[in-house]
């Protein structure tokens, strides 16, 4: 456990192994310790570094209104600030939204990406043939929404785990340290909905990217992840597929020994 300080917050990260440098970039109402399945297995023949993103748990918290630019501001200062240049850097869900926009500002940083289920609802709304999947998302994260500005953290965090991320009955089935720390940093989430190019992408710098991109889902996810990710695999020059079966919205939590089948091999290359 160790603290660097980048872009004037204090971040908590975690550093295991030795090897070429390997990030990990959590998703919305995470942190860190969401990684700590698969840490194990890539230590063996990587450097790997989790971190808790700022405002998340024991990162700082500078309580004022973020963007998702200090977000791909911190993880560049991370890579840089470690010595990990260049990076194979692997993102969850919203964390996969920070992973490409540092594929698209600081391609330098990186020689590979891996990225599961970006929630990139902008690509969808501004697709006439899509709109309809990317608006039914967004009515249900309104709701979530709607639950944080009146502070009921535990509430929102459920719906958003039963209607957003993984399905009925999901909340009770995570453990009780995942359920606290998604109700800790609940504010977060509504920090990110506050921010109007949160879920947006450049896809003209993404396609400028021009290292290996991996692009994963699951079966039994949400379709529009997938439908967000045919957009994304357009863009890259290399990019390739992966699908898990029955892992829902977070494989390195559900399938971990797969996921690092899958992921080490390639943060290798």
């Amino acid at each position: 456990m160790a603290e660097i300080r980048v872009n004037g917050v204090a971040l908590h990260y975690e550093a295991r192994g030795e090897g070429p440098g390997v990030v990990l970039v959590h998703g919305s109402w995470s942190d860190g310790d969401s990684w700590a399945r698969v840490m194990p297995g890539l230590a063996e023949s990587t450097t790997v570094v989790t971190y808790d993103r700022r405002g998340h748990s024991r990162s700082e918290d500078l309580l004022t209104q973020g963007s998702v630019y200090e977000d791909v501001a911190d993880l560049a200062g991370l890579i840089e600030g470690l010595g990990l240049a260049p990076a194979y850097v692997c993102g969850n869900s919203y964390g996969a939204l920070i992973t490409l926009r540092l594929a698209s500002a600081r391609p330098d940083l990186l020689r590979g990406i891996s990225v599961h289920e970006p929630p990139g609802t902008s690509l969808l709304l501004a697709d006439p043939e899509l709109r309809a999947a990317g608006a039914e998302l967004a009515g249900r994260i309104a709701a979530v929404r709607e639950l944080l500005e009146h502070a009921e953290s535990a509430a929102a965090a459920e719906l958003f785990v039963e209607t957003v991320a993984f399905g009925p009955g999901a909340w009770a089935q995570l453990p009780a340290p995942v359920r606290h720390t998604f109700v800790r940093n609940a504010p977060t989430f509504l920090d990110e909905l506050r921010d109007p190019d949160a879920l947006d992408l450049d896809l003209t710098a993404l396609a400028r990217f021009n290292e290996p991109a991996l692009l994963t889902q699951s079966d039994d996810s949400q379709p529009m992840y997938g439908e967000v990710l045919d957009i994304i695999d357009l863009t890259l020059p290399k990019a390739e597929r992966h699908l898990y079966m029955g892992a829902g919205h977070a494989p390195h939590l559900s399938q971990p020994e797969e996921w690092v089948q899958v992921v080490l091999p390639r943060a290798l290359e």
